[in-house]
């Protein structure tokens, strides 16, 4: 079992930087790649970024490209996001999931989630 647990959400303006984390107990994280998705209310899920167990393949949504980065340290079993010029519709929960395997672009293919953490961006 892996559990994980994100923080840094909060409420910030537009044009500003939050940076999430996701920490993760149990098995050897260092294995498992994660993503970072986001539900907004009345949306549906959506991948915002992924990350391999080494760091070395990424991958992000169109909509965050250039905006958000995610890396990991697998010292302190802890992914990350930097969200940087956020706008206000990067309002929603925002959730870590991870896998013992690599990367997806698909949520049901995750088998751990954390329970998320609110970002909110005002205009």
């Amino acid at each position: 079992q892996v559990q994980l647990v994100e923080s840094g959400g909060g409420l910030v303006q537009a044009g500003g930087s939050l940076r999430l984390s996701c920490a993760a107990s149990g098995r050897t994280f260092s294995t498992f790649a994660v993503g970072w998705f986001r539900q907004a209310p009345g949306k549906g899920r959506e991948l915002l970024a992924a990350i391999n167990w080494s760091g070395g393949s990424t991958y992000y949504v169109d909509s965050v490209k250039g905006r958000f980065t995610i890396s990991r340290d697998n010292a302190k079993n802890t992914v990350y996001l930097q969200m940087d010029s956020l706008k206000p519709e990067d309002t929603a929960t925002y959730y870590c999931a991870a896998r013992n395997r690599a990367y997806s672009l698909t949520d049901f293919r995750y088998d751990y989630w954390g329970q998320g953490t609110q970002v909110t961006v005002s205009s």
